[in-house]
């Protein structure tokens, strides 16, 4: 018995395995994009919550654009976020010249806060 045959009429190559023949199939090689720290905690999620969905984006080779996408809308809202309720809360430069230690509180806070917001909102969801 052959090892290796391509069928003719579809063009797909087979290899024998014990006693059939199985295709060689393969994914077409994906765009390699960076994803940050947002994009690997919603990578997280829909791996462990929406298994379907991550399938359905892995196997349309759409996964790392998917997931730069959400990093990107996740940085963005998060970092408005910050400069908003720091803005709000009178958290300035001058307060951060005046009182260091209160200053670095504050925006721990605000920080914390706006985490929280992006998780619940982009990331979780």
């Amino acid at each position: 018995m052959k090892q290796h045959f391509t069928d003719e009429r579809t063009g797909i190559s087979y290899t024998l395995q014990g006693d059939y023949y199985l295709p060689d199939l393969a994914l077409p090689a994906e765009e390699q994009v960076e994803v940050g720290i947002w994009g690997q905690r919603h990578l997280q999620y829909i791996k462990a919550h929406r298994k379907g969905f991550y399938t359905t984006l892995l196997t349309k080779c759409e996964l790392n654009r998917h997931l730069a996408d959400v990093n990107k809308q996740a940085e963005d809202m998060f970092f408005r976020l910050v400069k908003q309720m720091a803005e709000r809360e009178g958290v300035t430069e001058q307060l951060k010249a005046d009182n260091q230690m209160e200053w670095v509180a504050r925006m721990n806070n605000i920080r914390s806060r706006a985490t929280e917001i992006v998780n619940h909102d982009i990331i979780y969801n």
